[in-house]
């Protein structure tokens, strides 16, 4: 089974407005609801692309229950943990730039802390969990190590989608899959990340220390992927972004989902960053058929592995 986490999900209000005007009455032209989170995106996606998986985190009161009706609107399973407290919502304001107000998310306590690490621990050899976004306050600051532990014990593939001290944390622990950003993989080493070169070296270290395999997003720059034995750099198609919001997201779901379906390592690659171009070209993440139409557009080549005289994180 393959499970997703979000700890701190969202409903995702957008207005377009033809120009917003603070101070004053601002109507809005078009106004769309999503549920929202990385977990949660992942886990749409997964389900678009005829993949079972269960969404797992935490929800509650009326907004939660909008996330629940939209997911199983898109036949996604979910066991949340209801917290008694509102799920959050995510204003997002789009006239000619984006600007957004975020909600705050709920008061995490040790009994609603321990029923979701009850569900880690019931989850078996094999199974994939992912884990996306950071970690709210409310929560211990050392969860995501504790859960990898948790993983790493009962032989769960664990998938991680985060960054700052979350992603630190997880540094030399076993992990099936990291997929940090450019800027997310240079802020954890202290330098700049410029070339796809210097993302695969990176990436490289982070395999070295217990990651079977990375992913390094580069937006209109592709994407980079690296394990034991190979460096690869994927090309992005070309097309009108719409919505960067999932994107990343949708990488994690197109290369888990084509792994599930025993494609091999360089083809999940190339889905998976389908994926995450199907989705930036949307106005909501992507369908099955989105990515299957930028398969072909999508170029992979090798890369040679390089030093850098950077001082390692």
């Amino acid at each position: 089974m393959i499970y997703t986490c979000t700890l701190n999900p969202s409903i995702d209000y957008i207005m377009q407005i033809d120009q917003v005007q603070l101070g004053k009455l601002n109507r809005a032209d078009k106004t769309l609801f999503y549920p929202g989170g990385k977990g949660i995106n992942v886990s749409r996606v997964m389900a678009r692309l005829s993949i079972k998986n269960t969404a797992l985190g935490y929800l509650g009161k009326f907004t939660g229950k909008f996330i629940t009706d939209s997911l199983d609107q898109e036949a996604v399973h979910h066991q949340f943990v209801d917290t008694g407290q509102y799920t959050r919502i995510n204003v997002k304001l789009k006239d000619d730039q984006e600007s957004e107000i975020n909600g705050p998310g709920p008061a995490i306590n040790s009994r609603h802390l321990e029923e979701l690490l009850a569900q880690f621990k019931k989850m078996k050899t094999n199974d994939i969990l992912i884990l996306a976004g950071n970690v709210p306050s409310s929560l211990p600051e050392d969860f995501y190590s504790q859960v990898s532990d948790i993983c790493e014990t009962n032989g769960v593939l664990l998938v991680a989608d985060t960054s700052g001290e979350a992603l630190k944390q997880l540094i030399g622990k076993s992990l099936f899959l990291l997929k940090p950003n450019d800027d997310e993989l240079g802020n954890l080493f202290n330098t700049a990340i410029e070339t796809k070169e210097q993302a695969a070296y990176y990436a490289q270290k982070l395999v070295q220390q217990g990651t079977k395999h990375v992913i390094v997003s580069m937006g209109g720059e592709g994407a980079v992927y690296v394990n034991e034995q190979v460096q690869m750099h994927a090309d992005v198609p070309q097309g009108n972004v719409k919505n960067s919001v999932g994107a990343g997201d949708s990488v994690v779901a197109g290369f888990i989902s084509a792994l599930s379906l025993n494609k091999d390592m360089k083809e999940a690659f190339r889905y998976g960053v389908a994926a995450g171009s199907a989705t930036a070209f949307q106005d909501d993440l992507c369908q099955q058929s989105d990515v299957e139409n930028l398969l072909n557009q999508i170029t992979i080549t090798p890369l040679l592995k390089e030093g850098n005289t950077n001082e390692d994180y």
